[in-house]
Order: C-alpha cells, then sequence, then structure tokens
C-alpha cells in the first residue's frame, strides 16, 4: 500500500509538468503564425524568448533546453520563410535567443543543484528533531496518551518546548518543559533535558530527587556553554508527573511550570493548585526545596498538561486564548481528539500563526486496566506527524506500590 501510494505521489508531478509543457509549446506555435501573418516590418520573433522562460518555472533544465532549441528553430523557420534567414538581422536575433535560453537552463541547473542540497539538510534537520523528541506512545501503563507540538519557527518541528514519558515499575513518569527562547535557538537545553529525564526517571524513587538531578544537569550545562553575556537568562519551566497503576491519584512537582488542567467528565474543568520551586537553571535548591503536590486522578478524567505558548496566544486584537473555556468543550473526546481540536482552534485564535512554541500532553485515565503482564500493540503519535508501532508493556496491578508501598508522604506533600 505504502510502495502505491508512494508512485501515485511521483507520477502526480509527473504528469502536471507535462500537461503544463503545453503552454510554451502553444506560445511557440501562436508567436510563430502571428509573426509569419503580420506585415513584414513587424518583428515578433524576439518574443519566443518568453517560451523557455515560462518552462524554467515548473520544468527541470532538460526540458526547459528541449523548449529553447523549439524556440530557436521556430525563429529559424520565420527567417527561412521570409528568405531573410542569413541577414545580419536574424542571426543577432537567433543568436540572442540561443544565449537567453542557455542562460534560463543553466539558471535551472543552479536551482535543481539548491534543492537537491536544500532537500538532504531537511531529511536529516528532520531525523535530527525526530531522534531529539521522541513521539510517545499511544498507551502505556493505565494512561492513554496523545501529543501535540506545533513549533513556531518556520521549517522547524521543534524548539524550546519538550516532553517525555517512561515507565518504571509500578508507574507511568511524565515531563513536559518548556526552555526560555523558542525555535532552533532553544534545542542544546531542550536537548540536555530530555536526555537528564530519560537516563535519572528510573534511578529516582521520589519527583523531589529527579527535579535535583535535572537541576544538577542543567547547572552544569549553563557553567560549560552559557554565553557570558546571557549569564543567569538562561532557564527552564518543568513539570514533572507520576501516575501510579493502582492509586487513582497523580504526583506532581513543578519547577516554575503552570498547573495542568484536570477535565472530568461532563464538563468540569479545574486546574490544580501546585506549589512550584524556581526553575531549572535559576539555582539549586536540593531535593528537600521541591514540592510534592497529590492530586486526585480518577478513571475517565484527563488531564491535559501544556506550555505558555498556548495560554500566552494572542489574536489580532490582544487577546489570550481562553484555554480553559475552549477544553471545557471538548471533555468527553479522546486524548487524539482533543489535541486535534484545540490545534485547530489555537491557529484560527491566532490567525493560522504562533508566536512562541506550543506543546500539549493528553494523558487519559482509562477506566480498567488489564490484569497480568503481558504487551500491546499502541500506535505512537507525534507532534511530526510520524507514526509506527511499538510493544509496550501493560501494567500490572500487583506491582502498583512496589517503588512507594510503605513509605510516608514528605511533610511538604499536599493533597489537592
Amino acid at each position: 500500500m505504502a510502495v502505491r501510494q508512494l508512485v501515485a505521489g511521483t507520477r502526480q508531478p509527473w504528469k502536471s509538468s507535462h500537461a503544463l509543457l503545453l503552454i510554451p509549446l502553444v506560445l511557440i506555435v501562436t508567436i510563430s503564425v502571428v509573426d509569419l501573418l503580420v506585415p513584414a516590418d513587424v518583428h515578433l520573433g524576439p518574443l519566443l524568448v518568453i517560451a523557455p522562460a515560462i518552462t524554467a518555472s515548473f520544468a527541470g533544465p532538460w526540458r526547459t533546453g528541449l523548449i529553447g532549441l523549439l524556440t530557436v528553430a521556430a525563429q529559424a523557420f520565420i527567417g527561412w520563410h521570409f528568405d531573410v534567414l542569413f541577414t545580419r538581422n536574424v542571426l543577432v536575433q537567433i543568436l540572442a535567443i540561443a544565449v537567453l535560453s542557455g542562460l534560463v537552463v543553466f539558471f535551472c541547473l543552479a536551482r535543481e543543484r539548491y534543492r537537491a542540497e536544500l532537500a538532504q539538510v531537511r531529511s536529516v534537520a528532520e531525523a535530527a528533531q525526530h531522534v531529539l523528541l521522541w513521539p510517545l506512545p499511544e498507551r502505556i501503563g493505565p494512561l492513554q496518551i496523545a501529543c501535540l507540538y506545533l513549533a513556531a519557527e518556520d521549517e522547524a518541528q521543534i524548539g524550546g518546548d519538550l516532553y517525555a514519558a517512561t515507565r518504571t515499575d509500578s508507574a507511568v513518569r511524565v515531563m513536559i518543559g518548556d526552555v526560555r527562547g523558542k525555535g532552533l535557538s532553544a534545542i542544546g537545553e531542550a536537548a540536555l533535558l530530555l536526555g537528564a529525564f530519560r537516563e535519572a526517571a528510573h534511578r529516582h524513587t521520589t519527583l523531589q530527587d529527579l527535579a535535583a538531578t535535572l537541576e544538577e544537569s542543567v547547572a552544569r550545562y549553563l557553567t560549560d556553554f552559557e554565553p557570558a553575556e546571557e549569564a543567569g537568562e538562561r532557564f527552564a519551566t518543568t513539570l514533572l508527573l507520576e501516575v501510579p497503576d493502582g492509586d487513582h491519584i497523580t504526583r506532581m512537582t513543578s519547577c516554575g511550570h503552570p498547573p495542568p488542567l484536570l477535565l472530568s467528565p461532563g464538563g468540569a474543568v479545574t486546574a490544580p493548585s501546585l506549589h512550584p520551586a524556581p526553575p531549572l537553571g535559576i539555582g539549586g535548591v536540593g531535593p528537600a526545596g521541591y514540592s510534592l503536590d497529590v492530586v486526585s486522578f480518577q478513571p475517565g478524567d484527563t488531564l491535559l498538561l501544556y506550555t505558555d505558548g498556548v495560554v500566552e496566544a494572542r489574536d489580532a486584537a490582544g487577546d489570550f486564548y481562553p484555554f480553559d473555556e475552549r477544553a471545557a468543550q471538548w471533555t468527553g473526546n479522546s486524548p487524539e481528539t482533543l489535541l486535534h481540536h484545540i490545534r485547530r482552534d489555537l491557529l484560527a485564535h491566532v490567525g493560522g500563526r504562533l508566536a512562541d512554541d506550543a506543546a500539549l500532553i493528553a494523558l487519559h485515565r482509562t477506566p480498567t486496566v488489564h490484569r497480568g503482564r503481558h504487551t500491546v500493540r499502541g500506535l505512537r503519535l507525534g507532534g511530526f506527524g510520524h507514526s509506527s508501532h511499538e510493544e509496550v508493556p501493560a501494567a500490572d496491578p500487583s506491582d502498583s506500590t512496589r517503588a512507594w508501598s510503605g513509605s510516608s508522604a514528605p511533610e511538604d506533600t499536599r493533597l489537592t
């Protein structure tokens, strides 16, 4: 099926360009015929150069060169018809058309070479960006997930916003963050945070320890790479979540990041009250400086994580996007459908172009969790529009308290 689609996609431009070749051919015939019919003192032959010039806009060098040869032949035929082929005037006209056609062909060659180089650079950039921001699985543990990324910078598929999710023994950990700045200039810090989270998420039993480790990684990065003129101005807001398999709660640690929206069946939308620590990169506060907020997350609820590019998006009148009001309209939708509605509505609000990167993750807690450890095939959906399948381990309720069973909540743990 994919092969047939690829072949069909390559045939369609081929057919279109061949159909467009009728335009310069009709021009050559029309100009030649009119030149033969008008009085002898009227010379329309030089207009034939229009034909190769038009062809260059949609065809490659070979077909443009062919039209150029036909143009020279038409001018020679006009001169032969009037028996002035070898006069100085006609020879100069033929030479001028040949030179101009040659220049147009040279332009086509240069353009094709540039297009090939640009296509190669784009393919490498897309591969690098895809490796950096992995697509999230459609289902992981007790969660059904969908994600969306809207980059503000042209030709970029990611920028300073980031997200990641991973499976631990008895829970799912999710991170969403926003590096200061936007577009390609912020990718370095985003790559650092993503790598640090993927490495450390499995090695720390609490989100506070994980946040402290991320802070250490950012601090080391800024020490080595932060420009002197930007000292103290590079930071990243981050929200860490942990959804245990058995308990209908979610634990959150915020590092200067806005709280998610909790969408409940029936249209109810609430924003949990969090106690955020400073953003990563501002200054290490240690594990004790990070709060752990516990929020009820019942089966059927959806947590909507986002970056400030969503809530700070403005329309032509300067009004902010009413995120919570709009999200309340689609609380009964699946995560993928929910993000589809938000994407369309958000872009309509800003007139089709965002001023800052925006990322969203919808986490839907499924009503039931199948017993037994087995694998399910999930569709990986990313902000790039890529999709692939991977084997995702399903949740095992018997392991639901393996990492945290018997441990008391820290003193700064709050139930919202």
